[in-house]
């Protein structure tokens, strides 16, 4: 069920794939994205099933209403605990430790940071529109405004589709590679692409963020993870970063 599951002075990521959950095909099985058709009852269950197996409470987990932006929020709890709506963030901080910070995806890059000294983590969607809003220099400020330090933070980022395989028109390519230059990436077959992951690294790196690690799946290329470009009508997957109490 889980793809990853580390640990680090305090600090834990992962990340899931697509099985081990109840959700019926094209969204088989894991699916945990509430906005994609599928029977909210099964994603309950599934993101039941994906806490219980890192051994953290399911409702001690923040998931986000993501819009490709570039808005971060500050949380100590999630918003179902306190009767707020889940904003329309694409960055999610917070300074309470044990709880855990979500992202969902299906392509895009997930970003998770944390700060185990400061007691702070970050998460952030970093799609393709996220990258040039400079969704990841955002949640790293927050983070900083909370006390964190970048010379210290960790960063993982997660299973996303690769720039070998990520094909866009020639003009987009030249609007991302103007903003983020190391983005700047052709497909294996030869045509323009985009390498978002490749351009996540860069502007942590420009943050002064050095220990980083990046998973080496491609969803495109991998039929055990949810892939919106090679599916369309398909699940999400969830990457998870918290700090122990």
């Amino acid at each position: 069920m889980i793809g990853l599951h580390d640990t680090l002075s305090g600090a834990h990521f992962a990340f899931t794939d697509r099985w081990g959950g109840v959700s019926a095909a094209p969204r088989d099985t894991l699916n945990l994205g509430g906005a994609v058709g599928d029977d909210p009852a099964a994603v309950r269950r599934n993101r039941a099933l994906a806490a219980g197996s890192l051994g953290i409470d399911p409702d001690r987990v923040v998931w986000m209403n993501q819009v490709h932006g570039r808005e971060v929020a500050v949380v100590d709890e999630p918003p179902h605990l306190s009767g707020r709506p889940v904003a329309e963030v694409d960055g999610v901080v917070t300074a309470r430790r044990g709880l855990a910070l979500a992202v969902l995806t299906a392509d895009c890059t997930p970003v998770l940071l944390a700060d185990p000294e400061a007691g702070v983590a970050g998460a952030a969607h970093a799609g393709r529109p996220g990258l040039l809003a400079g969704v990841v220099p955002a949640t790293i400020e927050a983070m900083v405004r909370l006390g964190a330090d970048t010379s210290r933070m960790i960063a993982r980022t997660g299973p996303a589709v690769c720039g070998r395989c990520y094909e866009v028109p020639e003009d987009m390519r030249a609007e991302v590679a103007a903003a983020v230059p190391a983005a700047y990436a052709a497909t294996s077959w030869g045509t323009p692409a985009v390498d978002v992951a490749a351009g996540v690294r860069s502007q942590l790196r420009a943050a002064g963020v050095t220990a980083l690690e990046q998973s080496a799946v491609c969803t495109l290329e991998s039929d055990d993870h949810f892939s919106y470009r090679r599916e369309r009508d398909t699940g999400r997957l969830g990457s998870y970063v918290w700090l122990d109490d």
